[in-house]
């Protein structure tokens, strides 16, 4: 079982892989882009749910600021926290990449039935949100 979802986990951080490098993005990048899809987050909240040190993020998010993807603003509750958000461009990109993952994603479960489609689905987010 554990080889499995390993492997599992490896095929889908391929297609995160090719489909960043098909926009010059890593790995990371997508995830940060990910993260950030619809909300705003701050850089702590961002640096935990990436497993990033803090000067790792900062740079992170001033590479993808510097590309336009990103911008950051200050937090209304505390003056020295900064807040990140998508740009037009950065919401652009996402689109674009949640639409293109959620197909090669799919792509994986295609030799699947339609109820083991849902029940594989049904148990990932069973284990994603037991991690919460």
């Amino acid at each position: 079982m554990v080889d499995a979802l390993v492997q599992l986990s490896f095929a889908v951080h391929r297609i995160l892989g090719k489909v960043g490098a098909e926009r010059g993005l890593s790995v990371i990048q997508v995830r940060l882009l990910g993260v950030l899809r619809g909300r705003t987050a701050g850089m702590l909240e961002l640096a935990t749910v990436l497993g990033l040190d803090k000067s790792s993020m900062t740079g992170l998010v001033t590479r993808a600021e510097k590309r336009g993807l990103l911008k950051r603003s200050a937090s209304p509750h505390d003056g020295r926290a900064v807040l990140v958000s998508l740009t037009d461009d950065g919401k652009d990109l996402t689109d674009w990449g949640t639409a293109e993952i959620g197909r090669r994603v799919s792509a994986l479960t295609e030799g699947l039935t339609p109820s083991e489609r849902a029940r594989i689905t049904e148990l990932a987010s069973a284990v994603v949100l037991a991690q919460r």
